[in-house]
């Protein structure tokens, strides 16, 4: 690692070794030489003027990549394909007369990258499944304790650990569809000519038409993709890049929400995510505990939804068949959006495999505000004894803002189920008020929606994609 100069903490600190490569120079230019192997094969099976022995030739030196002769040349030129154009010619001089024939820069540049963006999305699609089992497991394990529900993050009626957990995980498998559809409607730019009209093709092939459509088709082929853009200008459409940055934009929502609600639950005590022995939470506050993964996790997220808004904005300035400008942009945002969701899906696998739960924390915090939520049935006992409905609902109104306020101006602990049997008007005693605050009577069909979203949903999916059970280590 070089101390004297910027290095994106994507690459140094986040994105894993696998999808680094995926991005490195020797993978991205590698794969330039792949497709100029394959125009080459393409061409001599169509019948010109390219012989078997330059394919050959080609294809022996598609890894040897001479940087030093690239880099010069690109001094010199100012071009980056033509400079490796020059450098696979030294290396293959038989064949240096017919790299690239009748191909523009973007046929190399163009399918190259969505053949990467394919692998990547491969990965990505991995790390997703094995982090929708992780939290299917914990669903599963915690399908029935019962815990205080929030909206508007306010006490509401009591959920299951395990059902909120489905939340989480019904998210990413909204994730999974999506990013499904896009590995299933990619396809290859193919060889379309410098305004896609494939004019230098139909010239090679001497008007025929049927050769040029052929050749697209082979390409495609060659690179295991089911067929070409049917049309294009110069480049690939960029909406293309707007649904694969959208896409890591949904992945990043889910985390985002999965690591928030993780950073609430934390400050309540009740569910941690993994914190090593050595670990220091604090360089001054020795006692402290944070939830930095989750952190990491949001911080990462929120990079990716931004960097999400790269693309739209490429994809609406074209410029009839196509402007340069997009070039850089799309340099950074793709593969540094890539590397960053692969970041947020290791920090997920990390902590959804290591979450400690706290149910003795969780009890309290729930009991705590049961009362309060068990007041309607309170009032249905004490109806049932005979009391009026309407002049109950008063009572047990008075007590319950008495109560709270106490809890509030005093940080008293709740005593409104003392209040409640204190007053005669109900009719209830307390061992009754008690037996109605049973909290597996407030959770509805939690457990029952844990084990029918995981049976007929998750648990099919998971054992038809095989998913893999990953572990990935956090440098903190």
């Amino acid at each position: 690692m070089a101390r004297d100069s910027y290095e994106s903490p994507l690459c140094g600190r986040y994105a894993s070794e696998q999808m680094r490569r995926i991005f490195s120079p020797d993978r991205r230019y590698g794969t330039w030489r792949r497709l100029w192997v394959a125009l080459a094969q393409a061409e001599h099976a169509l019948g010109l003027p390219v012989t078997q022995e330059q394919v050959e030739e080609l294809r022996v030196h598609v890894d040897d990549i001479d940087y030093e002769a690239v880099a010069k040349k690109e001094r010199e030129n100012r071009h980056d394909v033509m400079a490796h154009v020059h450098a696979y010619g030294i290396a293959c001089p038989g064949a240096r007369g017919i790299i690239h024939l009748g191909a523009t820069s973007c046929f190399v540049t163009d399918n190259a990258d969505i053949i990467l963006y394919r692998e990547a999305l491969r990965l990505v699609r991995k790390k997703t499944l094995a982090v929708m089992g992780n939290l299917a497991d914990f669903a599963r394990k915690y399908r029935a304790l019962p815990a205080l529900g929030y909206t508007h993050f306010q006490p509401a009626q009591p959920v299951t650990v395990g059902k909120r957990a489905c939340l989480w995980l019904q998210d990413f498998a909204l994730d999974l569809e999506e990013l499904d559809f896009v590995l299933s409607s990619l396809r290859l730019l193919g060889s379309k000519g410098t305004t896609g009209t494939q004019a230098s093709f139909l010239a090679l092939f001497d008007g025929d038409h049927e050769k040029v459509r052929r050749l697209d088709g082979m390409i495609a082929e060659a690179f295991a993709f089911p067929s070409c853009f049917p049309v294009a200008g110069q480049t690939y459409p960029r909406k293309l890049d707007s649904r694969i940055l959208n896409l890591l934009s949904s992945i990043a929502q889910s985390a985002y929400r999965f690591a928030g609600d993780l950073r609430l639950l934390q400050h309540m005590r009740e569910v941690e995510e993994p914190f090593e022995k050595g670990q220091v939470g604090s360089s001054a506050m020795a006692y402290k505990r944070n939830p930095m993964r989750a952190e990491r996790i949001c911080s990462l997220s929120r990079y990716v939804m931004a960097n999400a808004l790269n693309a739209p904005m490429t994809a609406a300035a074209q410029w009839l068949e196509r402007t340069l400008d997009d070039s850089a942009n799309r340099r950074i945002s793709l593969p540094e959006g890539f590397l960053a969701v692969d970041g947020i899906l290791d920090l997920m696998l990390n902590v959804t495999d290591g979450l400690t739960v706290y149910p003795a924390v969780i009890e309290k915090n729930l009991m705590e505000q049961l009362p309060f939520l068990a007041t309607e049935n309170i009032l249905m006992a004490a109806v049932k004894n005979g009391g009026d409905r309407q002049a109950l609902h008063e009572v047990i109104r008075v007590h319950s803002m008495e109560a709270a306020a106490r809890m509030k101006q005093e940080g008293a602990p709740c005593d409104l189920l003392e209040r409640l049997a204190a007053d005669g008007r109900l009719g209830l005693s307390m061992a009754h008020l008690r037996d109605v605050l049973n909290p597996a009577d407030y959770i509805g069909r939690c457990p029952e929606q844990v084990d029918e979203y995981l049976s007929e949903v998750v648990d099919p999916l998971l054992r038809r994609e095989g998913a893999e059970r990953l572990s990935a280590r956090i440098e903190v």
